[in-house]
């Protein structure tokens, strides 16, 4: 899965990007008060682990998607 994907799936789940610094985007959900922090490496798959800490902060399971 890429950061476009979960970036993707993380709006279809009501998150708004908030900024981004460097290659690293935050996105907030309004409704939850979660935030999630997604790294942007074009084209790159996201770590499982990485993946797993953003599925934490955004209280979410990615193999929804």
């Amino acid at each position: 899965m890429t950061a476009k994907d979960i970036i993707k799936f993380l709006k279809q789940k009501g998150f708004v990007e908030v900024s981004q610094t460097g290659s690293h985007l935050k996105l907030f959900n309004s409704v939850t008060r979660r935030m999630a922090i997604v790294p942007i490496h074009s084209g790159k798959i996201i770590p499982i682990g990485t993946l797993k800490s953003i599925e934490k902060q955004a209280d979410v399971k990615f193999q929804d998607f």
